[in-house]
């Protein structure tokens, strides 16, 4: 299941970025993997006040945006689609871009995390 977990400044959300992260996220994956994709994107909006978000030992400038995408491993070396972790962070900071503006993008991080085989579950249960 792709689950992404998105660090953005909570002054940068409002209504209108909360549903647009959600919705260019998820057509992020579709875009990659096709519609059969779609109904299992997990979109997790996490506010950071700006005094809270530091690099270097100072309060970051700026409209940062750090996005992980946690998904099981074999999903990003499926054969019949090339290239994978680079379109998906292509995909992923395009998304973002789309909602913010271009002035976002340099601020954009983006990280795709490959969760192993037997180490992620559901309701207890190991998948």
């Amino acid at each position: 299941m792709p689950h992404f977990a998105v660090r953005v400044l909570e002054e940068s959300l409002d209504r209108r970025v909360e549903s647009g992260l959600i919705t260019e996220l998820t057509e992020a994956v579709v875009r990659v993997y096709g519609e059969r994709a779609r109904e299992l994107v997990v979109v997790e909006l996490l506010g950071v006040p700006r005094r809270r978000w530091a690099v270097g030992g100072a309060v970051v400038r700026g409209n940062p945006v750090e996005v992980v995408l946690h998904m099981r491993e074999h999903a990003l070396r499926l054969p019949d689609i090339g290239d994978l972790p680079a379109r998906l962070i292509s995909a992923i900071t395009d998304g973002v871009v789309a909602v913010l503006g271009e002035a976002a993008r340099a601020g954009v991080g983006v990280r795709v995390a490959g969760v192993p085989a037997g180490r992620s579950g559901v309701g207890g249960v190991v998948v």
